[in-house]
């Protein structure tokens, strides 16, 4: 889930309330971002992040390659054949079906539980990462404290933040593991961290929601996702039918949600 989706799923589906109050002034450089770190450190603790956790924020730096990356965002310019033809190639479908044989028994028990087919998930899967290839390698919390600190949309990433310290408080990822795209996105599907809190599942029982590693987490949490936003079992997905608004939950863009529906359309003949 990319951040134009996230910035307004956050708006829609706020799991802790109200956006979180400014920790302190935000900035538009890094001259005020170690006082502001230490006000959100103070903010941070209550909201009830205990110390441990909070030694994620140790030595973080103002990251003004994060800066660049999101003044610089590109929106999709592309018509959905052209941004269609580029995402959905035949090594990936390909790749897709031996990913849906491979896990196939447990995109069975994940369409039983949330009710969203495997080749929707899978779909999803490779438009994201690749089946979990390209993840990203930028760690989460310098981007996200950066992100919070500048003045564009603080309360957003704010709250952002409080929820990546809340899923290595929770014991799902360790500060190292978590590194992911510029905006904070983690994962092989890219959850931000508030949508890693309110929808990743333990699915392989291991005891943590580790959408790094764990390819049936990973799956599983993806559907969880979509069913937070609407899906209901044995409905279509193409545009028009039930399940399609589900599709624009996870990214608004028309082309990207049309994209994930022909796609899944192909990984299902």
């Amino acid at each position: 889930m990319r951040l134009a989706a996230a910035l307004l799923a956050t708006v829609l589906l706020a799991p802790f309330g109200a956006m979180p109050a400014l920790a302190a002034s935000c900035g538009n450089d890094g001259a005020g971002f170690n006082a502001w770190l230490r006000d959100f450190r103070g903010q941070a603790s209550a909201n009830g992040i205990s110390s441990s956790a909070l030694r994620a924020l140790d030595g973080l730096t103002y990251d003004t390659k994060v800066i660049r990356l999101d003044r610089n965002q590109k929106h999709f310019k592309q018509s959905f054949e052209q941004f269609s033809a580029s995402r959905i190639s035949k090594g990936r479908i390909a790749k897709g079906r031996q990913m849906m044989q491979k896990y196939a028994s447990t995109l069975g028990r994940i369409e039983q539980r949330y009710g969203v087919p495997g080749e929707v998930v899978v779909a999803i899967w490779g438009l994201e990462t690749d089946y979990g290839v390209n993840q990203g390698k930028m760690p989460v919390f310098r981007s996200l404290a950066t992100l919070a600190y500048d003045c564009r949309r603080s309360a957003f990433f704010t709250g952002q933040l409080l929820d990546a310290l809340r899923i290595v408080q929770h014991g799902d990822l360790s500060v190292g593991e978590m590194r992911g795209a510029w905006a904070g996105e983690l994962g092989q599907t890219q959850f931000l961290a508030s949508s890693y809190v309110r929808f990743a599942v333990d699915f392989d029982g291991n005891g943590r929601a580790d959408l790094i590693r764990s390819a049936p987490d990973v799956l599983a949490s993806t559907a969880n996702y979509l069913r937070g936003y609407g899906w209901r079992a044995g409905g279509g997905w193409a545009p028009g039918s039930s399940n399609y608004q589900a599709l624009l939950g996870w990214n608004k863009a028309e082309v990207y949600a049309r994209t994930i529906a022909v796609f899944a359309s192909k990984l299902s003949n």
